[in-house]
């Protein structure tokens, strides 16, 4: 679970500014699942250089909560999760100077989005959050304002999610102690997965991944695996933690990444596929695959280009899809290799997708 946050502060001296407005979106890694948003009144003067900046005035702030008003409803919201902000040594850092103030010890797990896109989007001419948007299509209002930085931020952070291939965010994230207690937990296992379309993965008490799974129905499939009786399916129920996931919208996808991800991970209880592919032509030498995505209103798109298979990417808006500069820095780079040629041509010829779109 995560608690992406940002929060807008007076300026001033090192470890004396005082917060004056903070918005968390807590996020499991799919959607949002709660969210708290208020300005705050940080009781000192704002600088002159931050009204300009935000619009936030001292006026503004006069019946606005103070920071031990709110203090314990960011405690809960951010409980058991890793803080995620854009540049987030410096949020934690007013976060936790407020709390010392108030005599309380905040201690969260912190992932910086900077750090995380410099990693996996590099190349970029500048990673400040705005101009980071912008160069993926990430639309930003209120830009200087906590709650449009903070849900900005939020889909950054899911772009960064796909883009992680080896997963180590999600491992980071995950939970294992009682991990002991949790030998006859399958059932509650189950009820923590979704009945969509997507990819699985089962970490045993170091965060390992296991095993990566593919299925129509992820919470179906695992079921599937946990009613196995053969040797190496009940070693592999008796050393599940915990099984992470994720929803990739369509079968094509979940192909690809499953593909993908057992390469690079090398689970040590998947099948290694030494299936022989011989050359594989595309009909058209640039070509975008569109299709469902996750979410209603979002696609999921393919890139071939000059006869190559380039990777793949989630897209909210039009713009994304039409602009093939921003498209690139969106995908996530895959293997032209004549596997995925072949996934991707087989998939073509026996489904029907939203759209092709020739250039």
């Amino acid at each position: 679970m995560y608690a992406i946050l940002d929060i807008e502060t007076t300026g001033g001296k090192f470890n004396e500014e005082g917060i004056t407005e903070i918005a968390i979106y807590k996020f499991d890694g799919h959607q949002i699942v709660d969210q708290f948003i208020s300005l705050v009144n940080p009781e000192r003067e704002i600088q002159p250089f931050v009204v300009n900046l935000t619009g936030i005035n001292s006026g503004m702030l006069v019946n606005a909560p103070k920071f031990h008003e709110v203090a314990k409803r960011i405690v809960e919201i951010t409980e058991e999760c890793v803080l995620v902000a854009h540049n987030a040594n410096f949020d934690n850092r007013i976060l936790t100077t407020e709390f010392r103030r108030l005599g309380y010890k905040f201690e969260r797990k912190t992932l910086c989005t900077v750090e995380l896109s410099k990693k996996l989007i590099p190349n970029l001419d500048s990673y400040k959050l705005g101009r980071l948007c912008r160069s993926v299509g990430i639309p930003v209002s209120s830009r200087h304002r906590a709650d449009g930085d903070a849900i900005a931020t939020v889909q950054l952070f899911k772009l960064l999610l796909n883009k992680d291939v080896d997963k180590e965010i999600v491992k980071q994230a995950i939970k294992i102690e009682n991990s002991r207690t949790l030998a006859p937990k399958l059932l509650s296992i189950l009820d923590e997965l979704p009945s969509q379309t997507g990819l699985f993965y089962i970490h045993n008490n170091t965060r390992k991944i296991l095993y990566i799974g593919k299925g129509k129905n992820i919470k179906k499939t695992v079921n599937q695996l946990f009613l196995r009786t053969s040797k190496k399916a009940k070693v592999l129920q008796k050393n599940v933690i915990t099984v992470t996931y994720e929803e990739t919208g369509n079968e094509l996808i979940a192909q690809l990444k499953y593909t993908e991800e057992v390469k690079i991970n090398n689970p040590p209880f998947n099948f290694k596929d030494n299936t022989k592919v011989t050359s594989i032509e595309f009909s058209n030498e640039n070509l975008l695959v569109i299709d469902k995505g996750r979410t209603i209103g979002e696609k999921s798109v393919l890139l071939i280009e000059n006869n190559e298979f380039k990777g793949f990417c989630y897209a909210d808006l039009s713009y994304q899809i039409n602009n093939i500069e921003v498209l690139r820095t969106l995908i996530s780079p895959m293997e032209n290799s004549f596997y995925n040629r072949n996934i991707i041509k087989k998939y073509l010829q026996k489904n029907t997708v939203e759209k092709l779109i020739r250039f």
